[in-house]
């Protein structure tokens, strides 16, 4: 009887467990800056002179740990910029520093700037913006790509993409640098 049991309670409680990791990994967000808190907390002081006092010492140690690089800001549309530079590399959850999940890039276009094929006859795509990617798979191209071509670089399964040349073929790639 303690044998039956132990093959169902032990399962049934590994399943309970891996059911609870999602729900309590879905609330990671960072705490805001303690500098940001303590400004925010100025709103609830009722006495009109001691808030305005409040909001001019919280904005002035602010705006010196902006200064001092303790604290950076950042706009949506720039960290969106940030995740593009980066797309192709990967780096662990950093706890919504380049936004949320809805702004993560799935996909990108660029434009070629100089393309080189190695011994294997695997391309080398180095992109306008100097990032380089490197053919992983040894499907060939029915036309060598050309600077200024369009690329279109997707994200695929298990860590690679798929890039296209001005439409065409996809060939897989991973980001070198």
């Amino acid at each position: 009887m303690l044998q039956l049991s132990l093959r169902v309670t032990v399962p049934l409680a590994l399943i309970v467990c891996a059911a609870a990791l999602p729900a309590a990994a879905k609330d990671k967000t960072p705490p805001r800056p303690v500098q940001i808190q303590e400004l925010y907390a100025c709103r609830d002081i009722a006495d009109s002179a001691a808030r305005l006092a409040c909001f001019d010492r919280e904005v002035g140690e602010l705006s010196a740990a902006d200064t001092a690089r303790e604290i950076t800001f950042t706009d949506r549309a720039t960290a969106r910029e940030a995740r593009r530079g980066l797309f192709g590399f990967s780096f662990p959850k950093l706890g919504g520093i380049f936004g949320g999940d809805e702004d993560e890039v799935k996909e990108i276009e660029t434009v070629l700037r100089s393309a080189s094929v190695d011994r294997s006859g695997k391309y080398t795509l180095v992109m306008e913006d100097g990032a380089v990617w490197v053919q992983i798979d040894t499907t060939r191209l029915v036309r060598d790509p050309k600077p200024g071509q369009k690329v279109k670089i997707k994200a695929a399964s298990m860590g690679s993409y798929f890039a296209s040349i001005d439409g065409g073929r996809t060939i897989r790639m991973k980001r070198d640098r």
